[in-house]
């Protein structure tokens, strides 16, 4: 069976983790840009929110002190460090308060002290007292590279009307920014172990899916292959169950319909081979694709010389017809030449057309009619040699009763002949007829043989005694001998008796007309092989060897004209042939050209066990 081989990247076994995994991605990563802002600015704000909510606070408390100690400085400075150590914070502060003079006058660090009383050098806070509006900074402290958080805040008395100084609260941010970093970072630990369990679940769902998948791909090739035995897996009633379900069904209705198929193209087959017609089949393009058995022993070739072939060359055509001319003609006919004789067959074509009306192809129905064709011309031959036959003793009758009807009849000298010649002429006419409708009886298998056993010895001397006394008894005859050549003992046989006296007269008389120099007529009786043959052989002219293959054919003559002269109609060995073979015997003639000839014909013996038996 044909297997396909996937390389990984291809199979779904892999595509299926790869979507999941490109899925949790693309969601991660959405998720993370949304989560990672939310998170820095919310902390941020956050922090800054609680900054400032302190640093409103701190700065009520440091007006308080300034106003209430205006006088004394020394008390102002005491109460400022004391009110600015009150300020808690979880991240590390730095807290300067400055007068309105921009003089530094306290701070929460112990860095810081040699600075109170100096001026302070950031523009910002001289911005501040002078605008007296609260301002917020961001920066990165280079020194320390972490982000800054500082805020400034005016200090006004409490009606409004003057400032005091400004309060500075400086803030850092990196453990604010490191929180966030250890969030992000379990963040990303999670979503990679997420992925991961994904990638896993998705591949045991993928080996779910791609098992049955597998099978009924291979279920798939098998059907392709022919292979319906194997049916797939079904595991369970979801849709690939059902799809399963589905192919199983689908093997089982391709079996049925391939055991059809094959079954009807065998029984096709076997009729085409077994047809007695010949069949070819072509493509568009006249190249034979199909041809049978008949059609072969009749063109005389193999399969492998027809197949590929083109039929206008395959029947011996392409000299007068093309392609497009079959397609249009009906009927063909060939000649054959082969060793033997010629042959004549009918060529019957039809074309095959799709639902598109394009010609796919074309069907040759081979048909011999070399019997049937002969058996028209021996019609027509018949037809005519009848009608030659009766119009030669009529034209006799006619012309001879004319001169009769003129006068003829009174002169005694010439009347008697022409009486003699008009009986002679109509009893030719009445044996010709005779013969006519006994080879019509035999033809129609009218004919019924009323058969008994006899001695053949016994009828054979009866005719041949018959025979000797009219030889010499004719006073214009030739000197005759009758030679008899029998067998010793007796033979029985099972015929007709009046047929076959038929035949033997007919032989006989054969050999007396045609030896018109007189001669030895030789009868001979004999057994061979339980058979019994008799032969009549003479003297007399001979036949040539073309003219004996055709001797029995009916109204053939090999000197028309002598045996005209002579009473012969061309039926007389016509019908003896048939009333030979209806008694299951063959007849046949040995010839030389002007030594003689031997009439011979068969028929089955029958011993003296088989007579005793039909008659007890």
């Amino acid at each position: 069976m044909r297997k396909t081989r996937f390389r990984f990247y291809q199979s779904i076994y892999f595509k299926i983790p790869l979507l999941f995994l490109f899925i949790l991605l693309i969601s991660f990563q959405f998720i993370g840009v949304f989560f990672i802002d939310q998170l820095e600015s919310q902390t941020i704000n956050q922090t800054k929110a609680q900054i400032n909510t302190q640093a409103d606070f701190l700065m009520n408390n440091v007006v308080n002190v300034m106003v209430n100690n205006a006088e004394d400085s020394q008390q102002t400075y005491v109460q400022l460090n004391q009110t600015l150590d009150t300020f808690t914070s979880t991240l590390p502060v730095r807290i300067n308060v400055v007068n309105n003079s921009e003089t530094i006058i306290a701070t929460n660090q112990g860095s810081e002290l040699s600075l109170i009383g100096t001026q302070t050098t950031e523009p910002e806070v001289r911005n501040v007292i002078l605008n007296r509006s609260m301002m917020e900074l961001e920066s990165y402290d280079n020194e320390t590279k972490t982000p800054q958080y500082q805020i400034i805040k005016p200090l006004l008395t409490p009606d409004g009307t003057s400032t005091l100084g400004a309060l500075l609260i400086e803030t850092n941010l990196n453990q604010v920014y490191q929180q966030n970093n250890n969030i992000i970072d379990l963040f990303v630990q999670a979503t990679f172990l997420a992925i991961v369990i994904a990638i896993v679940i998705a591949l045991v769902l993928s080996q779910g899916l791609t098992r049955p998948i597998e099978e009924m791909r291979q279920q798939a090739l098998r059907i392709s292959e022919g292979v319906y035995n194997y049916p797939a897996t079904i595991y369970g009633t979801d849709e690939l169950g059902e799809l399963a379900n589905t192919i199983n069904e689908l093997a089982i209705k391709v079996k049925d319909a391939q055991e059809s198929t094959e079954s009807e193209r065998q029984r096709l087959d076997g009729i085409l081979r077994h047809m007695t017609d010949g069949v070819i089949g072509t493509d568009h393009r006249g190249k034979v694709l199909l041809v049978n058995d008949r059609a072969l022993s009749l063109l005389n070739l193999r399969e492998d010389q027809a197949h590929g072939q083109s039929i206008l060359k395959l029947l011996g055509i392409e000299d007068q017809f093309k392609l497009n001319d079959l397609f249009r003609k009906e009927q063909v006919i060939l000649m054959v030449q082969d060793d033997a004789e010629q042959s004549i067959y009918k060529g019957e074509f039809s074309i095959i057309k799709r639902d598109s009306g394009f010609i796919s192809g074309l069907v040759c129905v081979l048909t011999d009619v070399t019997e049937q064709q002969k058996t028209e011309q021996e019609r027509r031959d018949f037809v005519s040699n009848v009608s030659h036959e009766l119009r030669t003793p009529l034209t006799s009758i006619k012309s001879y009763s004319e001169a009769l009807a003129e006068g003829a009849w009174q002169d005694e000298s010439i009347a008697p002949h022409f009486l003699e010649v008009i009986e002679s002429e109509s009893n030719r006419m009445i044996r010709m007829i005779s013969n006519l409708l006994d080879l019509s009886k035999i033809d129609g298998g009218q004919i019924v043989l009323n058969k008994d056993y006899v001695d053949l010895k016994r009828v054979l001397n009866f005719i041949l005694d018959r025979l000797e006394f009219t030889v010499a008894n004719d006073p214009n005859g030739e000197n005759y001998q009758i030679v008899r050549e029998f067998t010793p003992r007796d033979i029985y046989v099972d015929i007709d008796q009046d047929r076959m006296t038929q035949v033997i007269d007919n032989l006989l008389n054969n050999a007396i007309k045609y030896s018109p120099d007189g001669g030895t007529v030789t009868v001979r009786l004999s057994e061979e092989q339980g058979f019994v043959k008799v032969s009549v052989i003479d003297e007399g002219l001979g036949i040539s060897k073309s003219d004996a293959e055709r001797l029995f054919e009916r109204f053939y003559r090999v000197d028309k004209a002598r045996s005209r002269e002579q009473g012969g109609s061309g039926l007389g060995l016509a019908i003896s042939k048939e009333v030979i073979e209806l008694h299951g015997g063959q007849i046949w003639v040995e010839s030389v050209e002007g030594k003689g000839s031997n009439f011979s014909f068969t028929l089955p013996s029958t011993s003296f066990e088989d007579i005793e038996e039909d008659w007890g």
